[in-house]
């Protein structure tokens, strides 16, 4: 099967609708991933990923183009976690392999599956990080609590809450669960419990040097690359109605199996550029729903992690999620269901394609769709 290439943050073309020529072949959860047809790229020369070919263990491989080679002739039977742990040295050597030094085993990426490019030991994610992402999600809850005051009134009042935050405040952090990821092309399970199932992506910093009561100036200094992150979150059950006081419940709302798709790969911070000038953008069933530059965060990648390691130490091969910008089913009133379709890209890393599938003997949902919003009338 001949597969074209794919560059840049723009997603790849389809032909005879959103999802013709997505993937080799349908599958349902737990089977073989797929291998997508449209192959994705990297800025750079080359990229970290974790793959596999049928029937065979997975292995970190060094993706150069079209190419990757598998790593464990170059640098033993190491994960990608443990090649972090050593990332200097992991590095200048990745570069060495790139180049065509010392032969290996190339194999052709069309002929590999494309897995979670790492198993982190630690998650930690940024919620209310994208500025115009917060100030609909206000909004969206005003309208949905039956607030009388116009959505401008809303808004206003929003924007202004976001500048003094910027001004005064500090990151908001929590902790995902490892368990939750699953691969850039891997079906996505919804859960039984909940029916708001809404996207989130993201970019997340892959650390590659242990960080502990780390200044701004310095952070970067920690980070090994980048990756995609598609943080899942069910929104009705963010809340708990028997303990409002208590707040949000991140551990049922986000955690589900398969609730972070991550990757294509890992790639070096040298080769993304400024980091805070990247486009993420996310299709729902081929609409474009999230659409922003990483310039519109509250508190920068530098500033999340010097406040992360404040509070905990970072190890390598930890995930660093710096929040998602607007464009969530919550502010389009609608949200996912058995049979939808996200694709993600931000710009450099590749992109991710996931279908929605029902957990096994969930009851089928009688409406995914919210009060339409006004933005989709006409």
């Amino acid at each position: 099967m001949a597969h074209a290439r794919y560059s840049g943050f723009a997603f790849p073309p389809t032909s005879g609708g959103p999802y013709a020529g997505v993937v080799r072949a349908e599958r349902r959860h737990g089977a073989e991933a797929p291998v997508p047809d449209v192959l994705p790229t990297h800025a750079g020369p080359f990229a970290l990923g974790t793959f596999a070919r049928a029937g065979a263990p997975p292995f970190a491989g060094l993706v150069a183009g079209d190419r990757v080679r598998d790593l464990r002739d170059d640098l033993g039977p190491r994960t990608v976690r443990q090649l972090l742990e050593d990332w200097d040295a992991v590095l200048s050597r990745l570069g060495e392999l790139a180049a065509g030094g010392g032969g290996g085993r190339w194999l052709p990426l069309a002929g590999v599956e494309i897995l979670a490019p790492l198993r982190p030991g630690q998650v930690l994610q940024s919620g209310a990080n994208y500025r115009q992402h917060v100030v609909d999600l206000v909004v969206a809850e005003h309208r949905a609590g039956g607030d009388q005051r116009p959505e401008a009134e809303v808004r206003a009042w929003a924007e202004q809450m976001m500048n003094d935050r910027a001004a005064s405040g500090r990151p908001y952090m929590f902790i995902g669960l490892p368990s939750a990821i699953c691969g850039p092309y891997d079906d996505v399970v919804l859960p039984r419990r909940g029916s708001e199932h809404d996207w989130e992506l993201e970019l997340a910093a892959v650390i590659g040097r242990p960080a502990r009561h780390v200044a701004p100036a310095d952070a970067l200094a920690h980070v090994a690359g980048y990756t995609i992150c598609n943080d899942l979150t069910t929104r009705d059950r963010v809340y708990r109605p028997d303990l409002k006081a208590i707040g949000t419940d991140w551990l049922e709302a986000k955690n589900a199996p398969t609730f972070l798709p991550t990757g294509p790969w890992v790639v070096p911070a040298a080769f993304v550029g400024d980091p805070m000038d990247l486009r993420v953008t996310l299709r729902h069933n081929g609409a474009v729903r999230q659409d922003e530059s990483t310039k519109d965060m509250l508190f920068g990648i530098a500033e999340l992690i010097a406040y992360v390691t404040s509070i905990v130490a970072l190890q390598p091969g930890d995930l660093v999620l710096t929040g998602s910008p607007a464009g969530n089913g919550a502010h389009w009133g609608t949200f996912l269901a058995p049979g939808d379709v996200m694709e993600g890209a931000i710009s450099g890393l590749g992109f991710q394609r996931n279908r929605c599938v029902a957990e096994a003997g969930a009851p089928a949902p009688s409406s995914t769709r919210a009060p339409q919003h006004p933005k989709e009338q006409a």
